[in-house]
């Protein structure tokens, strides 16, 4: 029996997102499409009824990841009022929570030096994404700030989750926050 539309519209939806989160989780070449099809609740035979690759189906799944960050950290500095727009994005960011889930994080944190090796696609996509994220970031700062900010922050979360143990990966991520918060200015935007 063939699916309608809407079904093989909602099972191409549930790959990518399964996709997303494993290769956030375990890395893209780690992730094979008997995993990454697993993860979706699905068998591999299914994959090329929807992407021609595994490239394809990343490159779909940054958007989708970067989409979910972008907006996980917009809302948090919507909801929250006190501090700047910096001090609200970083402490959106900068968690252990961020930290001890990169299946729901941020990308860069995540797979970010894999994606530098992808093939033109893939790099299309996270390049598209980086700009997104710097938009998140750049809130009142100006464009070079915003770049500081972000690279500091998936930096830190990086080296947040090599840390050998819970308080030195938290001081990790508290000092960037800090150094952050005390050297960039956030009460500009550019002209």
């Amino acid at each position: 029996m063939r699916k309608s539309r809407a079904e093989a519209s909602r099972t191409k939806e549930n790959i990518i997102d399964a996709a997303a989160a494993t290769f956030r989780q375990d890395g893209i070449a780690a992730t094979t499409l008997i995993e990454l099809m697993a993860a979706a609740g699905l068998t591999r035979g299914g994959f090329y009824k929807h992407f021609a690759s595994k490239e394809e189906v990343l490159a779909q799944a940054i958007t989708h990841a970067i989409d979910g960050v972008a907006a996980t950290i917009g809302t948090a500095v919507r909801q929250r009022r006190n501090g700047t727009p910096l001090q609200r994005v970083l402490d959106a960011y900068l968690t252990t929570q961020h930290r001890d889930h990169p299946e729901r994080g941020c990308l860069f944190a995540a797979i970010g030096p894999e994606l530098a090796r992808e093939g033109e696609a893939v790099r299309a996509a996270a390049a598209e994404g980086l700009e997104r994220m710097l938009d998140v970031f750049q809130q009142d700062m100006t464009r070079a700030d915003a770049v500081v900010a972000l690279s500091a922050s998936v930096g830190a979360l990086m080296l947040a989750r090599l840390a050998p143990d819970a308080t030195a990966s938290k001081t990790i991520l508290q000092q960037v926050r800090a150094h952050l918060l005390d050297h960039l200015p956030s009460d500009h935007v550019d002209a």
